[in-house]
């Protein structure tokens, strides 16, 4: 059976499309069929996608290849880049493990995201790293009352509400002052950003819980994954639970998550366990 494998580049970066025009030669060279996907149908039947681009080009990517349970292969041409695996020069290396088959791939929940409109419509969507309650353009402060499976925990002023995913937990929350949680923790967060209230900590629960915001005072917004968005207006309910696909993120190398998060938010961890520390 012929090998086939789906690339994606961020347009706006001129690298991003040369390294992928490279990549595509070295497959055609190997007899690997690469196509650059721009439908879902052009993702059918690849074993990998290779995202050339920062992290919001593979939450772009992951609307392909969630339903069809394809692995994601990050190379960063982004900032961060926490959802990548490598750096452009690392661009032959990369392709030769996809060639030989060198990789691994592991599952990352989601959340399934439901929005009860007053008028008893109801829209459903799904994100890989949040969903963000926002006030919608010209609104001031939401009014949110907050429950967790089924029941009321408190009510606030906020300008944004997060319900992220342990991998979310580096991006949106991590950015309004919510904890990291490794992402092989099933679970979800919930992070008020400037919320005017005693009781606003972040929340972290299982994933058999369900998450529930409801907008009593102005209009609000829902942004998934900054790509997908939906009115909330004043009387409208959200409700995150997990989401019933993950994403699927393949791995080169075995490094471990603390290693991640040294090498992206550059922390400065040198001398805590040198030669004159004491055990």
């Amino acid at each position: 059976m012929s090998r086939k494998i789906a690339m994606l580049a961020n347009a706006s970066h001129p690298n991003a499309r040369t390294s992928l025009h490279e990549a595509a030669d070295f497959f055609s060279q190997c007899d690997i069929e690469a196509v650059e996907i721009a439908t879902q149908d052009d993702a059918q039947g690849a074993e990998l996608i290779i995202v050339f681009g920062g992290d919001g080009t593979i939450l772009y990517a992951a609307e392909f290849g969630r339903p069809l349970s394809i692995p994601i292969l990050g190379i960063n041409y982004g900032h961060v880049g926490f959802l990548n695996e490598a750096d452009p020069d690392e661009l032959k290396r990369v392709i030769e493990q996809v060639v030989a088959g060198q990789w691994s791939a592991e599952d990352r929940m989601t959340i399934d995201v439901e929005v009860a409109y007053p008028d008893g419509r109801i829209e459903r969507t799904w994100a890989l790293n949040e969903a963000a309650v926002e006030r919608a353009e010209n609104a001031r402060m939401i009014g949110v009352d907050i429950g967790v499976d089924g029941r009321d925990l408190s009510s606030f002023k906020a300008d944004t509400v997060v319900m992220s995913t342990a991998t979310g937990s580096t991006a949106y929350n991590f950015s309004g002052g919510g904890p990291i949680v490794w992402p092989d923790v099933e679970c979800m967060l919930l992070t008020p950003i400037a919320a005017h209230a005693l009781f606003t900590r972040p929340l972290v629960v299982g994933p058999h819980s369900r998450l529930e915001v409801r907008v009593i005072e102005e209009n609000a917004r829902l942004w998934c994954d900054g790509r997908r968005l939906l009115e909330a207006p004043l009387g409208s309910t959200i409700t995150v639970v997990k989401g019933h696909y993950p994403v699927r993120l393949a791995r080169l190398t075995n490094t471990p998550f603390s290693g991640r998060l040294v090498t992206k938010f550059q922390l400065p961890v040198h001398g805590w366990r040198g030669a004159g520390s004491r055990a």
